[in-house]
Order: structure tokens, then C-alpha cells, then sequence
């Protein structure tokens, strides 16, 4: 199988490209490296079945040319981080409602299935608990820029499902929940690389907030057997998707996990919303998934426990 990936010098973008590799398969990755890393790819430059192009996934052309070139698709590049969210929502918008928009419309000519990538934040402020993928999806206020991203992202999974019911493309959606592991990067305030880089240099460990909204999180190699396994499965075409661990820990417990994994000394500090991004910031307290859906269609359930997460983030970290 030929795959190609936009987003694939990412963190689980790189993880995707690693498992195909090793599944025998060849891989046409697109990244402009705005938020990915080449050192994510270096060790399969070598491998003649990897094929990279620094570029914007916004360039139709070199788009159209990868999507015919695959036998399957994968739309992971994004706007990432809530850090950058926050501070760029212009930036964010069109990244990912222009990006979905060429790569459906790429893939709509030659009917190549594709994966989207979306988020567990485009259930924004429900408290319909755990998330069910066809429960309602509360958004915030449009004065509040922190919603944009889970906007836009509803906005992606809306275009999928229309290219699958009028143009008939195989399309699936999944909503990734706090997917963690080697290689993401804590320059966009992503929670656990942060904790793990600020226990082991002895610094504070930062908690936004007041430490009680819990999360849960979900190893990227058990992420990327998912992303895997719905492309394989024509009946998961047209659908949507929960991705993720069913066990809550709360921000401030991690901290804690953080800091003994690490064997570190570091004092716990809680920094108000207001501080850390902008006064008005809301957060959803609470982000859990069902995945009775997804274990239905493939028997996939995360295999990875927390415990063994926050050890290895830890050690990639160090």
C-alpha cells in the first residue's frame, strides 16, 4: 500500500509513518515543519520507501499530485497547541478548514479514502459524560477565542461527511483524546512533555488552573494502531470515532506521577487561567471518551497503561 500523510514530520504523524514502514508499506509524508521536526523523520531517510516534501499542505498541486499517488490518505496537519490557539486563531481557522478543504477535494477525484484527523475539543462545553460521537457538541461564545480550534475542527468533520454522502468519497473521522508519547514536543504547552522537561531540570512544575479538570491519555502507538486498523475497515468509512483511554487523571495527580517518575524534587505551582493565557479563558474540566464504537468496529481498546505512559515521556524526555 502507498500512504501519504500531511502533518508527517509531526509527533503522531512521525509514529504513523514508522508503523507503515514497518507494516511493509510506502510512505509520501508533507510537512512545512511549523510545528513538526525533520529530526522526527531522520531515521527513515534512509529507507527507499519513505518519501518526504517540506511544504504547505495549502499548496493544491503538490497535494493533488501525493493524494493520487496513495492508495490512502491521512489529514493529520493541523493547528496544534492550545498555547498557539489562543495566540493565533486567525492562523488556526484557515489552517484547518482550507487544508480539509483541498485534501477532500483532492481525494473526491480519484475517490482514495481519507482519514481526519479531528479533536475531543469539538465537544467543547458538554457535560454528557463520557463523550458519545453522536451526542451534542456545546461550543463557547464566538468572543471567546479559545473555541476556534473546536470550531473549526467540527467544521472539518462536517466536509468529510458531506464528501461521503453527496460524492460518496470513504472518509473516516477520528477524534483523538490527549494523545502522548515520545517525540511531542512541550513548545506548545502540550501538558505531559512540559511536566516531564520542568521535573527532570529540577524547575516548578507549572499546573494550570487549579489542578482538579482531569484528562485522559492515550499512548501514541495505541493511537496509531487505531488510525491504522479504521482504514482497513471498509465499514468504518462514513463514521466517526472517539480515540482514546477511558481513565481520568486529574491535571494535578499527573504533576505528581510526573515528578515521581522523574524522581525529581520539584515544588507543584498552580498558575490561574488569566496568567497563562488570557483573562476570560475557559477550559472543559472534564474530557472523557466512550469507546464502545470503535472496539464494535475493530476490538481496539488502548493497551498502554498511564502508568507505563508517563515512564516512557519521561524517558524521552531525559
Amino acid at each position: 500500500m502507498k500512504a501519504f500523510i500531511t502533518g508527517g514530520a509531526g509527533f503522531i504523524g512521525s509514529h504513523l509513518t514508522e508503523a507503515l514502514l514497518d507494516a511493509g508499506h510506502e510512505v509520501f509524508i508533507l510537512d512545512d515543519l511549523s510545528t513538526g521536526s525533520a529530526e522526527n523523520f531522520r531515521p527513515f531517510k534512509a529507507n527507499p520507501r519513505f518519501h518526504h516534501h517540506i511544504a504547505s499542505f495549502l499548496e493544491v498541486p503538490l497535494v493533488n499530485e501525493l493524494v493520487d499517488t496513495a492508495d490512502v490518505t491521512y489529514h493529520l496537519a493541523a493547528a496544534v497547541g492550545v498555547k498557539l490557539i489562543v495566540e493565533s486563531p486567525v492562523h488556526t481557522i484557515e489552517t484547518n478548514v482550507r487544508g480539509t478543504e483541498i485534501v477532500l477535494a483532492a481525494a473526491a477525484k480519484k475517490q482514495r479514502p481519507v482519514f481526519i484527523a479531528s479533536t475531543s475539543e469539538v465537544y467543547g462545553k458538554s457535560a454528557e459524560f463520557p463523550f458519545r460521537e453522536e451526542g451534542d457538541l456545546v461550543m463557547g461564545a464566538t468572543s471567546k477565542g479559545r473555541w476556534s480550534y473546536a470550531c473549526s475542527k467540527a467544521i472539518d468533520e462536517f466536509l468529510a461527511l458531506a464528501y461521503f454522502k453527496e460524492r460518496k468519497l470513504p472518509t473516516v473521522v477520528g477524534r483523538l483524546f490527549n494523545t502522548v508519547g515520545p517525540r511531542q514536543s512541550a513548545r506548545y504547552g502540550m501538558v505531559l512533555p512540559s511536566f516531564a522537561r520542568q521535573a527532570l531540570a529540577g524547575e516548578p512544575i507549572t499546573v494550570y488552573g487549579d489542578g482538579t479538570q482531569s484528562r485522559c491519555f492515550c499512548h501514541v502507538k495505541d493511537t496509531v494502531r487505531a488510525l491504522v486498523g479504521v482504514m482497513q475497515n471498509s465499514r468504518a468509512y462514513g463514521e466517526v470515532f472517539n480515540i482514546g483511554s477511558t481513565r481520568e487523571v486529574s491535571i494535578g495527580g499527573l504533576a505528581e506521577m510526573v515528578r515521581d517518575a522523574a524522581g525529581s524534587k520539584s515544588e507543584i505551582v498552580r498558575v490561574p487561567y488569566a496568567e497563562a493565557y488570557a483573562e476570560g479563558f475557559e477550559d472543559m474540566m472534564r474530557r472523557v471518551p466512550s469507546i464502545e464504537k470503535i472496539r464494535g468496529h475493530l476490538g481496539w481498546e488502548p493497551k498502554i497503561a498511564l502508568e507505563e505512559i508517563v515512564r516512557d515521556v519521561v524517558a524521552s524526555v531525559a
